[in-house]
């Protein structure tokens, strides 16, 4: 049994693999100019100056963003998941992406209003401040009301207060800079740069990497808070960590590409269903790596569908996620039944 699932774990993880592989090379080739893979090959091998430009300053630094963007949103759902013991939690639904949108929209209104530009650092702690306001307001009603069902609606509503808070102060905005936020605050991947890369790269990569050392005591939390603090685990301190690691990664994705819906519920179920497991040190990289095959996918549809005119990411995930959350929550009620 045991050799069974280690095999299954591999070939999960070949399939997520090669998907990537297939949609890093579909997205530099696909686009307004259609480049074949021989072409790419040499511009980027340097053997080429033609369309050099599109590949090295829109098309890679794109693709990398939506990678990495894309699998720090899945990870922060499976977080949130965790933390709340519900597959259908996550941070659009619950508000948490709303919160850091409405921050970010308020900053960057206040600044650019006075001929200020923000750096990357400054947007994603503007972010971060939103998640963690909305994530106050989600653990207050959650000790007050019981039912998962009241929690998530009461999410939804956070949500929609802080997005239409958000369109209201951008609508009624002066500066042509500042109406653009209307773009961005329906989610893109569009006008990354390598700076924007280098910055949520090294984000994304220590919040990882503190993700995956709360393995251990993540597993325990899984099977009830009465076993993990039998195993020593401090459920205080982990909850904390939980909630600022969360809040992190769907800050550094709303700070860089505004609100993408249902990547954080769906990815994380699909990869579990794949994987048929729910542990921590399997699933972490599986959400990071099946979060950026979907963000890879939803991108390159949103780009080429109705080129030259781009889609706004959230609608494409929201097109193919919704769809996966209506199947898993009928699934569960199935099993109940």
């Amino acid at each position: 049994m045991k050799q069974k699932r280690s095999v299954r774990y591999a070939i999960s993880y070949v399939v997520l693999a090669v998907l990537l592989c297939a949609l890093l090379v579909l997205n530099l080739n696909a686009g307004s100019v259609n480049l074949s893979i021989g072409q790419v090959l040499r511009i980027l091998t340097g053997h080429s100056t033609e369309n050099t430009a599109i590949i090295w300053e829109i098309r890679l630094p794109r693709l990398l963003a939506a990678a990495i963007l894309g699998g720090a949103l899945s990870v922060s759902g499976f977080l949130l998941q965790t933390f709340f013991a519900n597959p259908i939690a996550g941070p659009f639904v619950l508000g948490i992406s709303s919160g850091a949108k409405l921050v970010v929209a308020l900053v960057m209104i206040f600044f650019l209003g006075r001929g200020i530009i923000l750096g990357s650092a400054a947007l994603i702690l503007a972010a971060f401040v939103g998640s963690m306001i909305s994530m106050g307001f989600i653990l207050l009603i959650s000790s007050r009301v019981k039912k998962m069902s009241l929690l998530v609606i009461s999410g939804v509503m956070i949500g929609y207060i802080c997005s239409a808070v958000t369109d209201f102060v951008v609508t009624f905005a002066d500066d042509s800079n500042i109406i653009n936020l209307h773009n961005w605050s329906m989610g893109s991947f569009s006008g990354m740069n390598w700076g924007n890369v280098k910055t949520m790269t090294v984000v994304v990569a220590v919040s990882l990497i503190l993700t995956f050392l709360l393995s251990k005591p993540m597993g325990a939390y899984q099977l009830g808070e009465v076993y993990a603090q039998n195993l020593g685990v401090n459920i205080k301190l982990f909850r904390v960590e939980l909630i600022v690691l969360s809040s992190i990664l769907s800050a550094c994705v709303t700070a860089f590409a505004g609100p993408i819906s249902f990547v954080g519920i769906a990815v994380p179920h699909l990869v579990k269903s794949l994987f048929r497991t729910a542990k921590p040190i399997v699933i972490i990289p599986a959400c990071f790596l099946g979060g950026s095959v979907f963000c890879l996918f939803c991108d390159v549809i949103a780009r080429t569908v109705f080129a030259p005119t781009e889609l706004s990411i959230s609608s494409v995930t929201a097109i193919f996620g919704a769809p996966i959350v209506i199947w898993m929550m009928l699934h569960r009620n199935t099993r109940k039944g």
